[in-house]
């Protein structure tokens, strides 16, 4: 059915964070309702604000998707209108053109696709461990399994790792159509079932792997057999990610430090152990960067809860936006310091 001319939705792309998660939040929820909208002051909060390579991806993908009809998609534009048609699956392939977060790319594009009724494939070539995005072993680890879990079929593949700044990674994903999202509830972790510290360095000495799992074999105190280092990765550039891996019962989560050139390895693995540390110290399932995450699925699923650590400024952001699209009403309490409930309601 084509949307009502007056259901075009007008949003402040430099409210709240101001950041490009507004564009890729109204190009999703766009997609999944019908509904046209405008964003102007994209990025409006930024110190470059305007469109650059990384969020055109995302809209040329979109409209790519749906077969939009988009004004606006230029660099450096503020203002951009998208107005979606059906969302076909299908095979597809997109290419970043730099380091540019392939992660963000599908984070626009899968809940549409899962929303579509034919299966998808889809090949994202560019940055697959980016600073500022999640990297593809969070969404694989953290993000996936709770999606699945409502009901989606989805799987990724990594190829070949992308690091900033030369990029070159390449992800495969597989989507299988969802008729409907169902909703969950994450009150718990639920026992802690395995822990796992993961360096992975490429094209920088080998002892920056050893050293960052030295940090965590001390801080966490864990045994040489959850010390994991990935040193021979053949990607295109140098690179080091540092990641923390934690499985419970009912969910799992990831934290991430990346290599920074003056900063010793030690520097980026104690950052990283402080924050599964900081996690640890609540009993709120859901940290700070998947609670962004669910927002969508848990509102097209029209109910459900979780608890998270924090609210981010992203989260806040976000939540905004989901209710400019959808008929859900999305509920905050603080419950202690580090435990914030959030629920759904139609």
């Amino acid at each position: 059915m084509k949307p009502a001319k007056n259901s075009h939705i007008i949003i402040d792309g430099s409210a709240g964070e101001g950041g490009g998660q507004v564009l890729r939040s109204s190009l999703t929820l766009s997609m999944l309702t019908g509904k046209p909208f405008t964003v102007q002051n994209i990025r409006g909060q930024r110190k470059k604000p305007g469109l650059l390579r990384q969020h055109l991806t995302c809209v040329h993908a979109a409209q790519r998707i749906a077969a939009a009809q988009v004004t606006g998609d230029e660099m450096g534009s503020s203002e951009l209108s998208f107005e979606p048609a059906i969302v076909s699956g299908g095979h597809y392939e997109f290419s970043v053109g730099t380091a540019g977060s392939t992660m963000l790319i599908l984070q626009t594009i899968l809940l549409p696709l899962c929303n579509a009724k034919q299966a998808s494939e889809v090949v994202l070539n560019g940055g697959t461990h980016n600073p500022f995005a999640p990297t593809y072993d969070f969404i694989q680890h953290a993000f996936l399994p709770l999606l699945n879990r409502m009901g989606a079929k989805v799987s990724a593949k990594l190829e070949k790792p992308g690091f900033f700044p030369a990029g070159g990674g390449r992800v495969r994903i597989s989507i299988e159509p969802t008729k409907k999202l169902k909703p969950i509830e994450l009150d718990e972790r639920g026992a802690l079932k395995s822990e796992r510290a993961v360096a992975m360095i490429n094209n920088l000495p080998s002892d920056i792997g050893d050293r960052e799992l030295k940090v965590a074999r001390d801080r966490l105190n864990l045994r040489r057999d959850q010390l994991i280092k990935l040193d021979d990765l053949q990607a295109d550039g140098p690179g080091n990610v540092f990641q923390l891996f934690e499985v419970y019962e009912h969910i799992s989560e990831a934290f991430v430090g990346f290599g920074e050139v003056g900063k010793p390895a030690e520097h980026i693995a104690r950052r990283t152990c402080d924050q599964a540390e900081r996690y640890r110290s609540s009993d709120a399932p859901v940290g700070d960067y998947l609670a962004d995450q669910l927002l969508i699925p848990f509102a097209l699923a029209g109910g459900g809860s979780f608890r998270c650590t924090a609210l981010t400024q992203h989260f806040l952001t976000n939540v905004e936006t989901v209710e400019r699209f959808l008929p859900i009403r999305i509920n905050t309490e603080r419950e202690a310091r580090l435990a914030w409930r959030v629920n759904f309601y139609q």
